[in-house]
């Protein structure tokens, strides 16, 4: 990420990693190519119907690989999608009960799908504050969750938003170096304010002796500000692989976790992140909660108000019922419905580009912006920048796929980059995903304009995620889901498609 230091500064240079191969083929394809190539003309050898047996079944695997759609995906991604949905919706698990009425053993409300095996521990850092551990035994990573309250960006002079990028910026290229650390994730989560904490403050102080006008004037306050109000929530999740872990207890391993988070609110806090503070067991199961039921989230302020907390557990944090279907997940009082990122903004951009999108939306109930970002270790971040070099130098000379202006700006963004990286920066892979939840699936297609301006306003193009709408659900969520560590292909064989 690089800055103009000029009266308005302006941020970019983040680039999609080429995909290596001819053309769309991929590294899959174009091996392909050149191996049905070489058996093609062994087979002519024989006779002119033995090459046809063999080049026709190669040209059938390689077109579904050549036609994509614009987010990159091919013909094979797409029917695994739809394969998947299908054979998940023939054994029933676009389904979801709990609860004492339920087949599931306990009688509990676990949360669904990739988080139904999480387990919680709680651990105290180095100033006793208490602090979640969700332990995802699947592939068993551990992550951490921090709160922070930014400070906004209203009346703060171009040369501080400056400052707080660059400190942004550094903090992401220190998880790179960060041990363990399989990815991150800041979640922004906003809502229509319910006027609960407002109430509790200002009613309580009112004097019964108080004038009639006075005490008029006040309760109209409480009734109407929150209409014109939302609430924010700011979250950053940290997943990481401790080694060792199946040997180690897991006492152990919330003590590495916990010598870990003063250094890293430190970095939040210099990056204008605010106040940063650990997130508790108690208080991540109660953000899971509100996601999965948000008619509860006035009562949940209410009790932390009046109580200081909920006692709510995580085994008693998910919805009672949830229905999957193609394009929306039903969650007891809600209906949501994720996007996906599929381009970057293009150019350079302002400090303020994604605003619209992370303010409340009116007519929505909740509303998650999800930033996930995956550290690229040095090794490998030389050799990726230094590929992406040589294949913009290539695409330039030869003139082919690209107009001349757009091949020069990739090739100086490819050298900035490779200069950046070797003086030190870091690379960060990341991704943008969005859910909105509303009252009724009626409310999804007003949801959805919403949206697409959102989108439009901010340069960001983003799809729906059909058929996968439970689990994007859950990656929005601040619990440390990692989308490329629930997959059953390995992240660099989808590379190389």
């Amino acid at each position: 990420m690089t800055a103009d230091i000029t009266t308005h500064p302006t941020y970019g240079n983040w680039r999609r990693p080429r995909r290596p191969g001819l053309g769309p083929l991929g590294l899959v394809g174009t091996v392909v190519v050149f191996g049905g190539l070489v058996l093609t003309l062994l087979a002519s050898l024989i006779s002119l119907v033995a090459a046809l047996v063999v080049l026709v079944p190669v040209v059938l695997f390689l077109i579904p690989l050549a036609i994509r759609t614009q987010d990159g995906r091919n013909v094979y991604q797409l029917m695994a999608l739809r394969i998947g949905w299908l054979r998940r919706k023939s054994k029933g698990a676009h389904l979801y009960v709990s609860g004492p009425l339920s087949p599931r053993p306990g009688g509990r409300f676990r949360p669904p799908g990739l988080l139904n095996k999480v387990t919680v521990s709680e651990g105290h850092d180095a100033y006793d504050r208490p602090f979640g551990v969700l332990h995802h035994p699947a592939r068993n990573l551990y992550t951490i969750v921090l709160g922070c309250d930014p400070d906004g960006g209203s009346l703060v002079d171009p040369e501080q938003v400056d400052v707080w990028v660059a400190q942004w910026g550094e903090w992401l290229a220190r998880l790179s170096h960060e041990p363990g650390l399989r990815g991150a994730g800041v979640i922004v989560e906003t809502a229509p304010d319910p006027g609960t904490r407002l109430a509790n403050e200002v009613l309580p102080r009112i004097h019964p002796d108080a004038p009639a006008a006075a005490r008029a004037v006040m309760h109209e306050v409480v009734e109407r500000y929150p209409a014109a109000s939302s609430e924010m929530h700011t979250y950053v999740t940290l997943t990481y692989a401790v080694p060792g872990g199946n040997k180690r207890k897991k006492e152990d391993i919330v003590t590495d976790l916990a010598i870990r988070i003063p250094g890293l609110l430190s970095g939040l806090v210099g990056a204008g992140g605010g106040a940063a503070y650990p997130l508790s067991a108690e208080r991540i199961a109660e953000v899971v909660r509100v996601a999965y039921d948000p008619a509860v989230a006035a009562g949940v302020l209410e009790a932390r108000a009046q109580h200081g907390g909920t006692n709510l557990e995580w085994d008693d944090a998910g919805p009672a019922s949830a229905v999957e279907t193609v394009s929306s997940y039903q969650h007891d009082s809600g209906v949501s419905r994720t996007w996906l990122m599929t381009l970057a903004p293009r150019g350079t951009v302002r400090s303020s580009v994604l605003r619209g999108m992370l303010e409340a939306v009116s007519g929505t109930r909740r509303k998650r912006v999800a930033l996930v970002y995956r550290p690229v270790d040095p090794a490998t971040a030389a050799r990726i920048v230094e590929a992406d070099r040589r294949a913009a130098q290539f695409m330039a000379t030869s003139g082919r796929g690209m107009v001349q202006a757009r091949a020069a700006s990739e090739v100086r963004a490819a050298e900035q980059t490779a200069a950046e990286e070797a003086s030190g920066a870091g690379l960060v892979e990341f991704s943008l995903m969005l859910t909105v939840t509303v009252d009724s699936a009626e409310q999804l297609a007003d949801a959805g304009v919403a949206v697409r301006n959102l989108t439009a306003a901010s340069r960001v193009q983003m799809r729906p995620a059909d058929r996968m709408q439970a689990a994007a659900f859950t990656c929005t969520l601040p619990v440390g889901i990692l989308p490329w560590e629930q997959t059953f292909i390995p992240h660099e064989l989808q590379e190389a498609l």
